[in-house]
């Protein structure tokens, strides 16, 4: 029995990481003097966004780094990252199936709720664990375990979705059933060093793989 389906955030519930690789690039730019690429930002994720600044950037003023990269954020949402209809109606038909819904993301809260506002997807989740909510980032399971124990749910009874490596390793020290996703424009990994239980490349691939019964209060797969 399923009785949970937790996701990541970034390039698994949203395509935001564009947004991401934007704001941290003018971050690097402004304040390092340094012209990033998307990969070497993507070396960097982990911890939040203030964590990846804190640690990454040599320039000392980092508290206002951490200020402009949420400025850039905020004022880039729109224009770079688009409402996603399948992932939407897919999360809504979990709730109405009674299945229980989180999130699990190295993405801090304060843009984590900027993205959730924006995209109409604040509401949705039972439970959000944030890389501001952890001591040990991804791959570490203390963000994924402590979802499923607010959540009271065995690892058992739970699915976790994720589009990097980070993710898919995660969910497997969890002993949790794990998905690894590659169903949007951008997404971290199709190679993953250890393999997830299953790989999904569209949301209707999902749906024809598992059932949700409204009646049964189940998640089976086929």
């Amino acid at each position: 029995m399923m009785r949970a389906v937790i996701f990541d955030f970034d390039g698994t519930l949203a395509d935001t990481l564009p947004i991401c690789f934007y704001a941290f690039q003018n971050v690097f730019k402004e304040f390092d003097k340094k012209d990033l690429t998307s990969k070497e930002i993507e070396g960097m994720f982990g911890p939040s966004e203030t964590g990846i600044i804190r640690k990454n950037l040599t320039n000392p003023n980092k508290e206002e780094a951490i200020k402009f990269y949420y400025e850039k954020y905020s004022e880039q949402h729109k224009s770079l990252v688009e409402i996603n209809p399948e992932i939407l109606k897919l999360l809504k038909s979990l709730k109405e199936a009674d299945i229980r819904t989180g999130i699990f993301t190295g993405k801090g809260k304060r843009s984590l709720d900027i993205s959730l506002k924006a995209l109409k997807k604040d509401g949705l989740f039972d439970v959000i664990i944030t890389g501001d909510d952890v001591i040990n980032p991804k791959p570490d399971p203390e963000g994924l375990l402590k979802a499923l124990s607010f959540l009271e749910v065995n690892n058992s009874d739970a699915i976790y979705f994720g589009d990097s490596d980070a993710d898919v390793i995660a969910g497997i020290r969890a002993n949790v059933f794990t998905i690894g996703v590659d169903w949007l424009p951008e997404y971290q990994t199709t190679r993953f060093s250890e393999q997830p239980n299953l790989i999904i490349k569209s949301v209707n691939e999902f749906k024809s793989s598992f059932k949700i019964g409204n009646g049964e209060n189940l998640l089976h797969e086929k």
